[in-house]
């Protein structure tokens, strides 16, 4: 489609394509962003994509894209679209195969200059100690029945099993346990995968990063939090793995055996709330993301121990900052027109933000609205946020997840010389581990927009405010 059908909303942060425009539409959709961020959306596909989700039934209110939008599964990457839980739908493809892929960020203790002198060392034990890279299997042996434990259970496994902190249950999204999960709607297939992947990154996008903590925008809420200027922080990425992507693949081969007629786009499949497929899907969605919660305590146990043996720290001095996911659908209650509802609100490639007051910040940031994590590249900065109040009414408080990819995979291995990303690494005094080559091509800070332009989007839009930058100098991929 063309720019033309786009229209200015609230100055140049804001565009929306009307439903009048496209036969099909809803709703009207809306993409956050700078005119540039609008035009990559345009060539990717990913605009076309957001027309879609505003043409499946029962949405409620806008579908809404992040500025960190590109081409996804069915829904684009950054989207958010919210359905009613009485008479609405859920779409796997609006939460996508990696679920409950998520950040988690723990703050550590000392300096960076303590750091750097350790620093190859530390990031080489981390990366000998979490397993990573296409397929890799963990270090954890568990059986089904322990699996099983750990979908239902969730952080309360992990916690039970020494790992991680009691206080890391109060610094993750629903304490780090959805109610209403049942393996038995997860296949054994999945599970297998599951049994051999708990505690480790993946590849990809994924990885586990030492950063350190540069300016503060807010040091009232950075301070509540428990970020300091000059202090380091790891962050990691990574999700439900293997286990979760089955889910999604069990599940949408069953939705497309189903008779279609006027599907915009065959990777949208959805089950209506009337159907038991809809509440078997969101049951062991719940699972998957039960059991991603516990593959990033694993992984922040494990940092902690390494930590522990190079700078003498105690495990508890390592707070858990927040994790929180953003590949999620979850029944939430908006206001929409005045009236509360309840709505499945879908987030894919999208985080929660929520402000103030809410009750599911918990009594830890009920004060000020819970972290939210977004990520950049491993060449530059990534940040901490916190929602707004005003965001409430425009995107069902939700915000970016990251920098969003500008190159796909395969325009990278073309385009990005590995040699001189090391090299412009060093310069930085990042110290990069990866096992192959091509995890530096596919995830080279190229491929990734500009996280301050990202970021700048979301705060010129009134979605979130910046808390704190982090600057990477050790990264771990697969």
């Amino acid at each position: 489609m063309g720019s033309e059908k786009l229209q200015r909303e609230s100055g140049n942060y804001e565009f929306v394509i009307r439903k009048s425009d496209h036969p099909g539409m809803k709703t009207d959709a809306v993409i956050y962003g700078d005119r540039e961020i609008i035009n990559m959306a345009e060539r990717d596909g990913s605009m076309k994509q957001l027309i879609n989700v505003a043409s499946l039934p029962s949405i409620v209110g806008r579908a809404i894209a992040m500025p960190d939008i590109h081409s996804g599964y069915g829904f684009p990457i950054g989207g958010v679209a919210a359905y009613d839980v009485n008479d609405g739908i859920i779409s796997p493809g609006g939460v996508g195969y990696d679920i409950n892929c998520g950040v988690s960020l723990i703050s550590i203790p000392i300096t960076v200059d303590e750091f750097m002198k350790k620093q190859r060392e530390t990031v080489d034990d981390l990366f000998r100690s979490i397993p990573s890279g296409v397929g890799i299997n963990g270090r954890i042996n568990l059986s089904e029945t322990e699996i099983e434990k750990i979908m239902n259970e969730g952080i309360g496994w992990a916690l039970r099993n020494g790992y991680g902190i009691e206080s890391d249950r109060e610094s993750t999204e629903e304490s780090g346990c959805f109610e209403g999960a049942d393996p038995s709607k997860v296949s054994r297939s999945a599970i297998a995968r599951g049994r051999k992947q708990i505690g480790t990154i993946g590849a990809g996008n994924h990885f586990v990063e030492v950063q350190r903590v540069g300016e503060i925008m807010q040091p009232d809420i950075a301070n509540a939090f428990g970020i300091r200027s000059g202090e380091v922080a790891v962050m990691i990425h990574t999700g439900s793995r293997g286990l979760g992507h089955q889910v999604a693949t069990d599940y949408i081969e069953k939705l497309h055996s189903k008779p279609w007629k006027d599907l915009p786009d065959d990777q949208l499949v959805y089950a209506h709330s009337s159907e038991n497929i809809y509440w078997k899907y969101l049951a062991a969605m719940k699972a998957a993301a039960n059991f991603a919660f516990v593959n990033r305590e694993i992984i922040a146990s494990q940092i902690r121990k390494i930590f522990s043996k190079h700078f003498g720290l105690q495990e508890e001095d390592m707070k858990m900052i927040y994790s929180i996911s953003h590949n999620l659908a979850r029944e939430e209650v908006h206001e929409v027109d005045g009236v509360a509802r309840r709505l499945m609100v879908h987030r894919k490639g999208a985080t929660r933000a929520l402000p103030p007051g809410k009750k599911e910040n918990g009594s830890k940031y009920q004060n000020t609205g819970h972290p939210v994590l977004v990520p950049g590249d491993m060449g530059r900065k990534s940040y901490v946020l916190v929602g707004t109040r005003e965001n409430l009414q425009l995107t069902f408080a939700s915000s970016c997840h990251g920098a969003g990819r500008q190159l796909s995979r395969h325009a990278a291995m073309k385009l990005v010389n590995a040699d001189k990303v090391e090299s412009i690494l060093r310069e930085r005094r990042i110290y990069l581990k990866t096992a192959s080559a091509r995890a530096i091509l596919e995830e080279a800070p190229e491929s990734y927009k500009d996280v301050d332009r990202v970021v700048s989007s979301v705060e010129n839009a009134g979605i979130a405010r910046v808390v704190s930058a982090l600057y990477p100098i050790g990264v771990v991929k697969g």
